[in-house]
Formats: structure tokens, C-alpha cells, sequence
């Protein structure tokens, strides 16, 4: 009954036939025959592929590579900005050099005054050796004598020590709970 076909006839006397829906309208013919052909050829058209967007890509370099050497008024003003580029950073290195050898210029001079000073001192030392007196207390600077002879009339702070002054990490004693022992030295007993 599958293959039964109603007919109408119409006014004019010619028969219409009317067909059946189809029954597969969607597209799923279409997933089989692509899966088919990726199935056996798909490696092949992977490599193609990939090789196709590398001759793309090679042809664009090329294209653009050819055109801005052959635009000669472009390369001209290329040519000018460069030049300026380069004269800028040469005035800024010219500046940064000029910076650094005032520094450096700085440094050595407080480098000999600070030679200077303790050439001056030693001197000063050697003096007061000579003389008998004690030459290291009498090296340092009249001003900082001063300073420090003040610093010494302070009185000591009588803070709390830790552990009394009897106290001997090498006799034993005071460790409390806290004992050293060696261990035994006969061999472990497992069996």
C-alpha cells in the first residue's frame, strides 16, 4: 500500500496526482556523505588546508613588503623621521652621559675628601703615639668628643638579663626538664 497514488480529476479532465510528503527532509544524508569523505580524506585536506593559509600568509608579507618599497615619497619621509629619531636619542645619551660624569665627578671628590680625612687622622694618631698619649681616643674629632662625652654620663639601664650569670650550657646544670643524653651504643635490639 506503500506505492498507492490518489488521483483527482479536475474540470478539465487531466489527472492531478498528489504526492506524499518526503519523509527525510533534514540533512542528516548530508552528515553521512561529509563524514564519509573526512573519514578517509581528512588528514589530506588538514595539510592543504594548512598549507594554503601558509602561502596566504607568505604572499601577504610579499604584497606588503613590495609595496612599501615601491612607494619612494614614503620612504623619503621615513627616511627624515628617522633622522630626528636618531638625534633625540643621541641628545638624551649626550644628556644621561653628562649627568653621570657630574656624579662620577661628585663621588671622587668626596672619595678624597674622606682620604683626606683619614690621612689627616692617622697623622693625628701617630702624633699622639709619639707623644705617649692614647692616640685612639684622641683621634676622633674635637666635636665628637664633646658629643660623646655626654653620652657616657648616662647612667646604665638595669634591665632584667635571661638567665642568671652563673648559667653554663656545658655543665648540665639549670637545664631544667630539658637533659642531653647520648644515645646507647649497643646495637638495636629488632630480632
Amino acid at each position: 500500500m506503500d506505492d498507492v497514488e490518489i488521483m483527482d480529476v479536475d474540470d478539465d479532465g487531466l489527472p492531478q496526482v498528489e504526492k506524499e510528503p518526503l519523509k527525510n527532509q533534514d540533512l542528516s544524508f548530508l552528515n553521512q556523505a561529509v563524514g564519509a569523505v573526512l573519514s578517509q580524506y581528512g588528514w589530506y585536506l588538514l595539510a592543504v588546508t594548512v598549507l594554503l593559509y601558509l602561502l596566504i600568509q607568505h604572499l601577504s608579507k610579499r604584497r606588503s613588503s613590495r609595496t612599501s618599497s615601491s612607494s619612494h615619497p614614503q620612504t623619503q619621509q621615513d627616511v627624515a623621521s628617522v633622522v630626528m629619531r636618531q638625534e633625540a636619542m643621541e641628545a638624551a645619551r649626550r644628556k644621561m652621559q653628562e649627568e653621570l660624569d657630574a656624579k662620577a665627578a661628585e663621588f671622587r671628590k668626596k672619595q678624597k675628601q674622606q682620604e683626606e680625612e683619614k690621612r689627616r687622622q692617622k697623622i693625628e694618631m701617630w702624633e699622639n703615639m709619639q707623644q705617649g698619649k692614647s692616640y685612639k681616643a684622641n683621634a676622633k674629632l674635637p666635636q665628637a668628643s664633646e658629643d660623646s662625652s655626654s653620652n657616657n654620663l648616662k647612667p646604665k639601664s638595669n634591665k632584667k638579663t635571661l638567665r642568671s650569670t652563673d648559667y653554663s650550657p656545658l655543665s648540665g646544670e639549670g637545664g631544667g626538664s630539658c637533659s642531653w643524653r647520648p644515645n646507647r651504643r649497643a646495637p638495636s635490639s629488632g630480632g
